[in-house]
């Protein structure tokens, strides 16, 4: 198989499978399945015998694949042999999500009358007529304070596009499994059956009280942008977008220690951010308030210049922003000595013979998601630091190394609003985790499941929260 077969065929979970097979009782069948799966590309996981019968086994075949296709290619190869008979194909990811993701369950025993009149009625009367007389203690004695609402319309999920609110809940219930593992919050998928911005932002209004924060996830652009602002406006706790600020805190931690490895400051790099969307935006409005200088972005209509009176309002406003040196043209002419290629836009934009024409050093961030702006492995062979979006190549740009932290920091902090600084310092936390004596061209941000993450970005915002705001003597 040649090398571009291989890469083609990278296997991943997300397109794993168990195989119920039947066959003959011959021990060569065991590594004749696994011969078989290599052939076709797999990488096997588990084999186990579950059943032996004087005449037949019955063995589960695990195995990872690159695709759907891919998997049924796999499943024809090992039925193909001799006295192998497939039972039953059984998606394993699909198996994860049956009954969903997530449950709630309860923090105090009810084992008899006296728990049952001090958790519920007549007991729970008091603390609520205390509550009522002292608001401000509702995040402690309640599950506000440490309650995250995550919050859709399915406009803009993942990379489906407009897939509607319940097609959107198992993105969202991942959402708050990620918030519980990682930093112990407890969040709530709340998917609504609009996108009419009035409606959002007052059925967020109206559900803020029961939360200590609010996640807004895969709502499409420009509606997300207005959506965030208005409720930032009337809200009394942080309202957070994560296809935002989530990302562009991750990027610009994965560029500084991108920069660290070229030996360049952030003002001095030039710097191409392809995708002028919500996250587009939110990197570049982040990049800027770090100290960045030379920064020009590409859209539909090309280097987006002050000077072009057909842009969006959103793009105008990015276009006043940026592009310093009065660039014009294609992806190619903003290319021309860039440092750093960020793309958070479309797969295969971005040809892999047009990298030469970048700085010396060149930094690539391809993080179209699931497919990138350039083929990961092509952009190692001409960058010096390549990341992705993708779990399965060094260096991926996760959001999921931002929002528990952040969130988890918020509440701690009581905080009633998110700044662009305590962005930054979040960015500054997760660049600091890769040590001097970690750093280099492939790890230049750690993974998702550093036990270090989270507490090192919740005490970033808890520190910048007390030092913009600190107690009164």
């Amino acid at each position: 198989m040649t090398e571009s077969i291989q890469r083609a065929r990278a296997t991943t979970a997300s397109y794993s499978i168990t195989v119920r097979l039947h066959t003959g009782t011959d021990p060569a069948v065991i590594g004749a399945l696994a011969v078989k799966v290599a052939d076709a590309g797999g990488i096997t996981t588990a084999l186990d015998i579950v059943d032996s019968h004087p005449d037949r086994l019955v063995i589960d075949l695990t195995c990872s694949a690159s695709d759907a296709d891919h998997s049924q290619e796999i499943v024809d190869a090992v039925e193909s042999l001799e006295g192998v008979r497939v039972h039953k194909v059984s998606d394993r990811v699909f198996l994860l999500h049956l009954g969903g993701k997530i449950s709630v369950e309860s923090k105090v025993n009810l084992r008899n009358r006296q728990d049952l009149a001090m958790a519920y009625t007549p007991g729970v009367g008091r603390v609520s007529q205390a509550l009522a007389e002292h608001p401000e203690d509702v995040p402690k004695l309640t599950i506000k304070g440490n309650a995250v609402a995550v919050v859709t319309d399915g406009s803009a999920v993942l990379g489906l596009g407009n897939i509607g609110p319940m097609a959107a809940l198992p993105v969202m219930e991942g959402k708050a499994a990620l918030f519980k593992r990682f930093a112990d919050i407890d969040a709530w998928p709340i998917c609504l059956d609009t996108t009419d911005v009035d409606e959002i932002v007052r059925t967020v209004e109206l559900i803020a009280p029961g939360f200590g924060g609010i996640n807004l996830e895969d709502i499409a652009a420009p509606r997300c942008f207005e959506v965030e602002a208005r409720l930032r406006e009337r809200l009394s706790i942080p309202v957070f977008h994560d296809d935002q600020h989530g990302t562009a805190i991750v990027v610009l931690a994965a560029l500084t220690n991108a920069l660290r490895c070229v030996d360049k400051k952030l003002p001095e790099a030039r710097i191409l951010v392809s995708g002028g969307g919500a996250a587009g935006s939110a990197i570049v409005q982040l990049l800027l308030a770090a100290g960045a200088v030379d920064v020009t972005v590409y859209d539909r209509p090309g280097l987006l210049h002050r000077d072009d009176e057909s842009l969006t309002p959103a793009w105008r406003s990015l276009a006043e922003q940026t592009n310093p040196r009065g660039l014009r043209g294609t992806l190619r002419d903003g290319l021309q000595g860039a440092d750093v290629f960020i793309g958070v836009s479309a797969p295969r934009i971005l040809e892999p013979a047009w990298l030469p024409e970048m700085a010396q050093q060149r930094i690539v961030f391809a993080l179209a998601n699931p497919d990138p702006e350039i083929d990961i492995y092509e952009a190692t062979q001409h960058a010096t630091v390549v990341a992705s979006g993708r779990s399965d190549y060094p260096n991926q740009i996760n959001n999921v190394l931002a929002f528990p932290g952040v969130f988890r920091g918020l509440l701690d902090a009581r905080a009633t609003d998110v700044t662009t600084q305590m962005l930054i310092r979040a960015a500054e936390a997760i660049a600091s985790v890769v040590t001097d004596e970690q750093l280099n061209p492939n790890y230049i941000i750690p993974s998702v499941f550093h036990p270090d993450m989270s507490k090192t970005v919740a005490k970033a915002i808890v520190d910048c929260l007390s030092t913009t705001h600190p107690a009164a003597p």
